[in-house]
């Protein structure tokens, strides 16, 4: 039976990276994205040249039935779920969290928090269907432990409360082997933070970090596909750092 994994904002940065390498290691994966198609359709086309599968999926994943639709649609495309990467969130601008839109701080707890919790209860609900032992993991960020001051405190929290939602689904599902992990990354080399705003920002944060650098996406991917694997088969409701040292 294929391994069946979605990935949650897969069309670039770490979501990408997740998406290799997981093709690489024997998963079919489902590539979600909410409007960039043309980076989608570019990693599924890299892929499938690889020999690997992957399907472009568009979805917003704070939409509930934009998630049953995507779900539906990988289960009848790819196969029965095994996998699902909590991956797609969004910071909104730099900046005091006084001077943050509030329609922008609501959409990053929308994309943030309830699509993850959306995502989980279509991926439990398909474990349960096919008695599946599958594994989520959701993709938190290291701004759940500094809350990120000056710069996106909405986002840590949006993040902090990724971290406590997966301990409680993590152990309300333990006993019936569903495992729900974390990765919570420090800051890496993305698209992200010319989006926020500031695109020199990885140079003014690397001498922050005890490594002195940012994170590859690739760095960040790893410890994903470990969780993913029986190798963790006995880690479940924990969240894994991943940021260089903090």
């Amino acid at each position: 039976m294929s391994k069946v994994l979605i990935i949650t904002g897969a069309g670039r940065g770490i979501g990408a990276a997740i998406a290799r390498q997981a093709v690489s290691q024997g998963y079919v994966v489902a590539v979600n994205y909410q409007r960039d198609a043309a980076a989608a359709s570019a990693l599924t086309q890299a892929i499938r040249k690889t020999g690997g599968t992957a399907l472009a999926v568009q979805a917003d994943v704070g939409n509930p039935a934009e998630v049953e639709r995507m779900f539906a649609l990988v289960e009848t495309e790819l196969g029965t779920l095994t996998g699902l990467v909590n991956n797609a969130g969004i910071t909104g601008r730099l900046g005091s969290y006084l001077d943050a839109d509030p329609a922008a701080v609501e959409q990053v707890m929308r994309t943030n928090v309830l699509g993850v919790m959306h995502c989980c209860r279509a991926a439990v609900r398909s474990f349960r269907r096919t008695a599946t032992r599958g594994v989520i993991v959701n993709i938190s960020s290291i701004a759940a432990a500094t809350g990120s001051p000056h710069e996106y405190v909405h986002y840590a929290a949006s993040k902090a409360a990724v971290e406590t939602f997966t301990l409680g689904l993590g152990r309300e599902l333990a006993a019936e082997g569903i495992r729900v992990c974390g990765v919570a990354p420090g800051s890496t080399l993305t698209d992200i933070h010319a989006t926020a705003g500031e695109p020199d920002r990885p140079a003014r944060v690397a001498p922050k970090i005890p490594m002195q650098r940012l994170a590859t996406p690739d760095e960040i991917a790893a410890p994903v596909l470990w969780l993913l694997s029986p190798a963790a088969s006995y880690v479940t409701g924990t969240t894994i750092r991943c940021a260089g040292g903090l």
